[in-house]
């Protein structure tokens, strides 16, 4: 322990929201229980992190949770200055050189790892060499994915046993073997990465990723156990390794202000509340597909058309700042039954609030474990990364959601779904037969998910287990070899 009987833990958050958001709440809750914790991130990152943490986030080193800047090395990576996390990031040609910048980040890394002695690194998968530079130290390691679990086995039962390999079409459905569930996909749902014949500079960051977590001392994951039990199970009896479960890592950090959450809102919290408070219960559509997905013009104006169509009231979270795509007279038809929010949405406020009756949403793993939490039915629209995975856990293990029928992974840019298809997914999901049916399911496992942060809760448990495990640890290495 520290100077003051303290267990410090390092924290080394990947660039991009949907890793220095739920990084941040984990700092929190390890803080929470009298852990010393330290952030170590970029410049341009420390508002992110400082937005969700929020009091106690001060830079001195008495502070309740220090942050740590480093330099990000865009220059010598090849990056304009400033490209320093993953919305930054001008366009796919330029992701090679912001994972080459991560990876130059190591050095800077091993100099705080001197200088503070943390008694464990908890860094993203995506920095495998922090298991070498944790090592280096004589510390141990957890990897963070910032996915689910079920996404977790399901991947990884893709890498083992390849059936995606003897199809003759791309739009044949295939079971994913061994895992649990009969979960069916097709090629075209697949992520390039997992189609990929050969090495690429991405399948060799995927090979030194698992290798890393062969050396770490296991995963800690962003879920509540009970949300995936048959996949928590697995996954330790698939990989061999521990896991343990501490989220929804939101519900664990409600010291926040939601409205400055991973970034400043684009639009007056007031203004919203008020708006919501003057709708009904279970009325009000919220739509935000993440900080990365983008869609071209028509596309937009296809989602305009559904949500207009549906005659539903809702929100809609648009990241372009441009409006000539809109349809003509869109916003004077849908007046005081729609409001759009151009650019960062205080999702968290609003996913709370007793007038949402449902989430479209792009799946990506933070949105889908808030919507959970506050058990709010989804509208599954998923783009990219482990997305397609989650949308088969929400709609067909969970059954809390309703895919608009979406066919094909696509890096940035959504895959085109028609306006007709979306009207049909909003009516199905929040006046069909099935809606109510399905939103007591999604508040069941709302009440599901708070009891497992509370004390004695399932993920308030394996905190204090991973917290006396990592104590036991400490105290090992400070003892005299002669009395070990």
């Amino acid at each position: 322990m520290d100077a003051k009987g303290k267990l410090k833990v390092m924290f080394l958050p990947f660039p991009g929201q949907g890793h220095l958001i739920p990084m941040s709440d984990m700092a929190r809750a390890f803080s929470g229980r009298g852990v010393r914790a330290t952030i170590v991130t970029t410049p341009l990152n420390v508002p992110a992190i400082r937005g969700t943490i929020g009091k106690g986030s001060d830079l001195d080193s008495d502070s309740e949770i220090e942050i740590v800047s480093i330099k990000f090395p865009c220059a010598e990576a090849g990056l304009p200055e400033g490209c320093e996390n993953t919305e930054s990031v001008p366009s796919p040609d330029f992701v090679p050189a912001f994972f080459k910048a991560t990876s130059m980040l190591q050095p800077q890394l091993e100099h705080l790892l001197l200088q503070h002695s943390p008694h464990c690194l908890i860094a993203s998968a995506f920095y495998p060499w922090a298991s070498h530079s944790a090592a280096t130290f004589n510390i141990p390691r957890l990897v963070f994915y910032g996915t689910g679990v079920f996404a977790l086995c399901a991947s990884e039962c893709l890498r083992l046993y390849q059936p995606h390999n003897n199809l003759s079409s791309d739009s044949d459905l295939f079971v994913i073997p061994h895992l649990p569930g009969n979960i069916q996909m097709t090629r075209m749902m697949l992520p390039d990465y997992a189609k990929t014949d050969g090495e690429t500079k991405f399948s060799e960051l995927l090979k030194a990723i698992k290798e890393s977590e062969v050396a770490s001392l296991g995963v800690i994951v962003n879920s509540f156990y009970e949300l995936e039990q048959v996949y928590a199970d697995y996954y330790e009896k698939l990989q061999g390794r521990r896991a343990w479960y501490i989220g929804p890592l939101s519900l664990c950090n409600q010291q926040q202000d939601k409205g400055k959450r991973g970034k400043e809102a684009s639009v007056d919290e007031g203004d919203i509340l008020k708006w919501m408070d003057s709708k009904k219960a279970n009325t009000v559509v919220y739509v935000c597909f993440g900080s990365i997905a983008n869609f071209s013009e028509s596309q937009l104006r296809e989602i305009a058309k559904g949500l207009e169509d549906s005659g539903q009231d809702f929100i809609w979270v648009v990241r372009r700042s441009d409006k000539e795509w809109l349809p003509e007279g869109f916003e004077r038809r849908t007046e005081g039954r729609g409001m759009i929010i151009w650019g960062w949405a205080p999702q968290l406020l609003i996913l709370n609030h007793r007038a949402v009756g449902a989430f479209v949403t792009h799946c990506g793993w933070n949105s889908t474990l808030e919507a959970v939490s506050a058990g709010v039915p989804m509208v599954t629209w998923p783009v990219s990364a482990e997305q397609f995975y989650n949308e088969k856990l929400v709609t067909e293990i969970l059954e809390i959601g309703v895919p608009v029928g979406v066919k094909k992974w696509a890096r940035i840019v959504g895959d085109s779904v028609g306006s007709e298809a979306l009207e049909k997914a909003l009516k199905r999901i929040m006046v069909g037969e099935e809606a109510e049916t399905i939103r007591n399911r999604a508040h069941k496992l709302s009440e599901m998910a708070r009891t497992a942060v509370e004390c004695n809760g399932s993920s308030s448990c394996y905190l204090t287990d991973l917290i006396q495990h990592l104590q036991s640890i400490a105290r090992l290495q400070n003892c005299p070899k002669s009395s070990v």
